[in-house]
């Protein structure tokens, strides 16, 4: 009840401060569009964080953001020396929405902000389900179907896991999959895979091919496949 009250109370804060700036935004501010999974069905772009604030106010909570890593960059100029931060994170409601976004400034808070602001700027609906033939329990707990995804030299392979079975990687992994909702899974992984970035943008990769993938209708009702937020 209390994150409802406050899930209101940011709604409204972005309400009132917020000026529409795309044909999107005004639809959503004005009603038109009430749930975030509309936007995906009719493949809207999303170009305004506040689109994400409105709809899916619980992502601006810190329960809901994982910084993966932050790392210093130096560049040298005619001037001198001059250091930034490059900073990593992921968003995510732990129901079947997850983003990964990067962002780069002279401190650590702006750095992150900015990576928070891309991350809700590339949110994407994944889908899930039972699609391990070791459980069958036909709730979304984890993927429908087994999916790759490829950043540079890292190749990783998601597959179906039983109810009960956990997130097999490492915290990477395990921080992305666990924000996008996803609890249990097998894994494989290939490449320099100690490496932050590459591994994070082929982990979301995968998730992306969640949606690229059709189904027949009967393997949909007995997977149990779902896209978005769950509706138990």
């Amino acid at each position: 009840m209390a994150r409802e009250d406050k899930s209101k109370k940011e709604q409204t804060r972005v309400d009132d401060s917020w000026v529409p700036k795309t044909e999107l935004g005004k639809a959503v501010k004005s009603g038109k569009i009430k749930d975030i999974s509309e936007i995906f069905e009719r493949n809207l772009p999303m170009l305004e964080t506040e689109i994400i604030d409105y709809l899916l106010p619980e992502l601006s909570e810190r329960e809901f953001q994982e910084v993966l890593s932050v790392n210093m960059v130096q560049r040298m100029t005619d001037s001198g020396r001059r250091v930034k931060f490059s900073c990593i994170v992921v968003i995510g409601n732990k129901d079947g929405y997850v983003g990964l976004g990067q962002g780069k400034a002279q401190e650590v808070g702006p750095a992150i902000r900015k990576a928070i602001t891309d991350a809700k700027l590339n949110l994407i609906q994944i889908k899930r389900g039972c699609g391990s033939w070791e459980c069958g329990c036909g709730k979304p707990h984890t993927i429908p179907f087994q999916v790759r995804g490829r950043s540079s030299s890292v190749s990783v392979t998601l597959l179906p896991g039983p109810r009960g079975l956990g997130i097999t990687m490492g915290d990477v992994g395990k921080k992305i999959l666990g924000l996008a909702g996803i609890k249990d899974v097998w894994s494989r992984s290939y490449g320099q895979t100690q490496t932050t970035l590459n591994m994070a943008l082929a982990i979301f990769d995968a998730l992306k091919q969640t949606n690229n993938i059709s189904v027949q209708q009967r393997h949909v009702e007995r997977i149990g496949i779902m896209p978005g937020k769950s509706r138990e």
